[in-house]
């Protein structure tokens, strides 16, 4: 197997598929405005790249390796990062969509969420350990199963989170946000 590596580029306007993303290790590279909807991402690895208001809406992204990766104004509506490579990996997110996106157990520790758009998200079993959600939508998002002790969700809102099914251990949380941790008792909490 064959594998490309692109050094240093600079992605502009451009649309990729799977013939311009298979085999290929893209490393310090960056992506303005670029469209990946089409991809199935197949044995591709992106090291110390960014990525701004590129669209990855519905994409496949099996066997893709995220090291040191920034996305910023991305669109990730309901793209499942399940099967990334999980090895050595680190990825982050600001003013991103990543509704109905699914992170289905993996470990996604100190992982950054910042100001998402982050409806019906699937954290099942994953390990959110240290992870920072700070002013993101998650309402609907699902957390079952999942470690998430040392994270902060003091500036994130609408979630509803059961302690009694998730592992919360010194994460933080604001005033605001008791209403979501005490969703299933059906009290009323007044300010």
């Amino acid at each position: 197997m064959h594998v490309d590596y692109i050094l240093d580029q600079e992605f502009k306007d451009q649309t990729f598929d799977e013939s311009n993303t298979k085999f290929k290790e893209f490393e310090n590279c960056v992506f303005y405005n670029c469209d990946f909807r089409t991809c199935t991402f197949q044995t591709v690895t992106f090291i110390d790249c960014n990525f701004f208001d590129c669209n990855f809406q519905d994409t496949k992204i099996n066997y893709v390796s995220l090291r040191g990766v920034f996305f910023t104004k991305c669109n990730f509506t309901n793209v499942n990062f399940a099967m990334t490579d999980q090895v050595i990996y680190e990825f982050h997110f600001k003013d991103c969509l990543l509704d109905y996106a699914k992170f289905y157990a993996l470990k996604l520790k100190k992982m950054q969420f910042i100001n998402c758009s982050m409806i019906s998200v699937d954290f099942m079993a994953s390990d959110l350990t240290e992870a920072l959600f700070d002013n993101c939508n998650l309402r609907k998002a699902v957390f079952i199963d999942t470690i998430a002790n040392k994270t902060d969700f003091y500036t994130s809102y609408d979630y509803s989170i059961d302690p009694d099914k998730n592992k919360l251990k010194k994460a933080i949380f604001s005033v605001d946000g008791l209403k979501g941790l005490l969703e299933k008792y059906d009290i009323v909490v007044k300010q």
